[in-house]
């Protein structure tokens, strides 16, 4: 395991557990950490990871990033299964839990900071540690909890008002809340930008007092799996920039419906993409 002041600066730093996912083809390898970071990366971040799992863990596709590694027995491994209902979702086995001591001292300047949780791994304070950076949240790990049949559910999140208060947005999915929109009510009072994603209708983003809706193009599903995080991501960096929600959702709603157009780590946003995205909005 890498020391933790070994490591360069970096401009996007991602917290979260990269997962081993059970599929029909085998086993890869998914989580917020693995999409939203190879995605920041292709936005021209200087991208960061801190996660846990087996030592063994094959890092090749995340050449470009910086990654420390909290070693762990077992990686948090999911079984995800496409219903006409919905997902169904099992937990297996969960890695390490992170916390404020596994942060490599070169990156708590990190002017991106995005806390990427997929089942309760991350201790919600290690905010604390990031009192420069911009501070992003996909809080669906908080979201979540597992029965004695090893299924996972939704909960109602319960993350500490001031780290609500303190993010500079929130993204959630509308299943991250079961639909339930008075939670989304309550969770649009605490942020200061709450965006719910919803799946092939795009985005609605909540700031200022106001909402606006913002509808994803029509496109030939092949697999949504980190469509989620490609979307964050896209919408954390672009807002970082430019400060204007409703362009990041313009941004992030176009980059995340492509990328369903394409199967697992080929979603990722190619240069071309991006480029497009950024400059159609001119033409």
């Amino acid at each position: 395991m890498t020391a933790l002041d070994d490591f360069k600066p970096i401009d996007y730093l991602v917290i979260g557990h990269i997962t081993t996912d059970l599929t029909d083809a085998g086993f890869r390898l998914g989580g917020t950490a693995t999409f939203s970071s190879l995605t920041a990366n292709a936005l021209g971040h200087s991208v960061g990871i801190v996660t846990s799992c087996k030592a063994s863990t094959n890092f090749s596709d995340y050449q470009a990033i910086q990654i420390f590694n909290k070693i762990s027995s077992e990686n948090s491994t999911f079984k995800n299964i496409a219903t006409s209902q919905g997902r169904i979702q099992y937990l297996y086995n969960k890695a390490n839990r992170i916390t404020s001591s596994d942060i490599p001292s070169a990156w708590s300047k990190t002017p991106i900071l995005h806390l990427g949780p997929i089942i309760d791994e991350i201790d919600p304070l290690i905010f604390n540690c990031f009192p420069d950076s911009k501070i992003f949240l996909t809080p669906q790990g908080w979201q979540r909890q597992v029965d004695e049949n090893k299924h996972v559910w939704p909960k109602k999140c319960d993350l500490p008002k001031d780290l609500l208060e303190r993010a500079n947005a929130t993204v959630i999915s509308i299943e991250d809340v079961n639909g339930d929109e008075d939670q989304i009510s309550e969770l649009a009072l605490y942020c200061k930008i709450l965006v719910v994603t919803e799946n092939k209708y795009g985005a609605r983003v909540y700031w200022n007092g106001d909402v606006r809706y913002f509808n994803a193009p029509e496109v030939q599903v092949i697999e949504d799996t980190g469509a989620g995080d490609i979307f964050a991501a896209c919408f954390f960096s672009r807002l970082f920039f430019t400060n204007d929600p409703w362009e990041s959702a313009r941004f992030a709603v176009k980059l995340a419906a492509q990328s369903v157009t394409r199967k697992y780590l080929a979603s990722v946003p190619t240069y071309q993409e991006i480029l497009e995205v950024k400059t159609d909005i001119l033409t």
